[in-house]
């Protein structure tokens, strides 16, 4: 397939690009570049350099053979945008584009405006240019778990039926976002089912949970050819930030009680997932919403796992509760469906404490280049 991949420089992006270009598809990668300037900018750089995407594509190429074609330009420019689908005529785009992080958009003012512009913008501009240039194209779009937010009822697969009056129809199942970067990924949502129903384009937007991993078959050819891996309040997860915290010797900063509860899954999973979405295309006119993770997991449980692991490698690593910076539940009920991708045939890589050790004896490599001062929170909301 001609694949198109928005966002290809990020931590999802720069694998998902040599994933599909590894197994011998026409892969063309889109970057501005904005996460990495946004890191720079908050002091939030990751823990080991990257290079940079030219830089990783001829990286890639020299180890593998394979590869990849790349332009670098702002995809909230419609011009731009619009000459890459022209020139590269996808029939997959993968829409990574977006600036990923909940605290950030919660910084101030001048964040929450580039959230909002930055990803609205993006996918506005993504669905004009395939309807414009290439109308058959299947638009696999990243959407959040986070969109849900921890409602009382079980959470539905995206669609939920509703008998009201002695009536039944099938809607969007309520959102209810914790950040402003998850109420844009809403607004997301929103346009595509819109457009969907105007254009009768065809799209699967992917409902995913917090992803983990460092590992791939094609990043680990070469160490210059790893994913981003971002440890501070801003762009990194949870569990980077509590595997830098174990190497470190610093307690693991658990954000109130500690039951927040959501669904995670392994890097390897989420690429499995993207190309599972691209070989089982929808019809036109057809929004398929997948809830992309594999297992649910609270805090405590996640920091219990860290903790297990560093001492298994004889670190020292304790646990320490933090006033919650973020207006969210600490315990809460949380029941979301994932079936669609196993029926797809989804073969998950599930967090075992041996995963969470291979990872941490890989963080204990930069041990020196820990910035404390990351691994703290610096916004609330």
């Amino acid at each position: 397939m001609r694949v198109l991949i928005l966002g290809a420089d990020g931590y999802l992006g720069w694998p998902t690009a040599m994933h599909f270009a590894a197994r011998g598809h026409e892969v063309v990668a889109v970057d501005n570049y904005l996460r990495r300037t946004l890191a720079l900018q908050t002091r939030s750089e990751p823990l080991m350099a990257n290079p940079d995407l030219e830089q990783r594509i001829e990286i890639f190429r020299e180890v593998t053979g394979h590869k990849i074609a790349f332009r670098v330009g702002d995809c909230a420019d419609y011009p731009f945008l619009q000459s890459v689908f022209r020139e590269s005529r996808p029939e997959v785009v993968i829409h990574y584009a977006e600036q990923p992080s909940a605290p950030y958009s919660m910084r101030g003012y001048p964040e929450a405006a580039l959230t909002l512009r930055n990803n609205l913008m993006t996918t506005l501009n993504v669905v004009w240019a395939l309807h414009q240039e290439t109308p058959d194209c299947h638009l696999i779009k990243l959407g959040t778990m986070g969109e849900y937010g921890t409602p009382q009822i079980e959470i539905e697969e995206g669609w939920i039926e509703i008998e009201h009056k002695g009536r039944k129809d099938r809607f969007l199942f309520p959102r209810q976002a914790g950040s402003l970067y998850h109420t844009t990924k809403i607004m997301d949502t929103d346009l595509l089912w819109f457009y969907v129903r105007m254009w009768k384009i065809r799209v699967t937007d992917l409902m995913q949970g917090p992803v983990y991993g460092l590992s791939t078959p094609e990043a680990d050819r070469d160490d210059r050819l790893a994913p981003n891996f971002h440890y501070d309040d801003l762009f990194g997860t949870v569990v980077n930030r509590f595997l830098v915290q174990a190497a470190a010797g610093v307690p693991l900063t658990v954000y109130g009680r500690g039951g927040q509860t959501r669904g995670y899954l392994n890097l390897l999973d989420t690429l499995q997932c993207v190309e599972l979405a691209a070989t089982h295309p929808v019809r036109n006119r057809e929004l398929r919403i997948l809830n992309q993770f594999t297992e649910c997991f609270t805090i405590n449980e996640l920091a219990g796992l860290v903790q297990q692991a560093g001492r298994a490698l004889g670190l020292k690593v304790e646990i320490q509760h933090l006033e919650n910076p973020r207006q969210e539940a600490e315990e809460h009920f949380y029941q979301p469906a994932h079936s669609g991708l196993m029926e797809l045939g989804l073969q998950p890589h599930y967090m075992s404490a041996g995963v969470i050790q291979d990872m941490l004896e890989r963080v204990l490599r930069y041990q020196n280049e820990i910035d404390q001062a990351k691994i703290y929170p610096r916004v609330c909301w």
